[in-house]
């Protein structure tokens, strides 16, 4: 997995793309939203839009850093989707928990 931060509007997006699975993947995030919280930036935009494969593992990832965020007061929010990764949200109802948009722009308006 590869990870790129940039910040609009005071809020973080996070591009991931590559495979999103355990391991150092999980690290990786996870010290990246740590290090947000320090930064006292809670609101977050992932962009899952090059994902190529996500496991359980991956869902795991995302599901610690929204408890990380919501725990402080922020919140992770997910954006394009693809229909893979859509489905095992469906699958594991995990669409009920993650607010999902079709665009950045649609996630950052509703920080608002």
């Amino acid at each position: 997995m590869n990870l790129k931060e940039k910040e609009q509007e005071g809020i973080v997006i996070l591009e991931l793309s590559g495979k999103v699975m355990g391991g150092p993947d999980a690290n990786l995030l996870s010290e990246k939203l740590h290090e947000l919280v320090d930064r006292k930036k809670t609101k977050v935009v992932a962009d899952l839009g090059k994902v190529s494969w996500m496991n359980s593992s991956g869902l795991g990832i995302l599901i610690g850093g929204l408890t990380t965020m919501r725990n402080n007061n922020g919140d992770l929010k997910l954006v394009n989707v693809t229909e893979r990764i859509k489905s095992l949200l469906i699958i594991t109802k995990l669409i009920t928990i993650f607010e999902t948009f079709d665009a950045v722009e649609d996630a950052l308006a509703s920080f608002n």
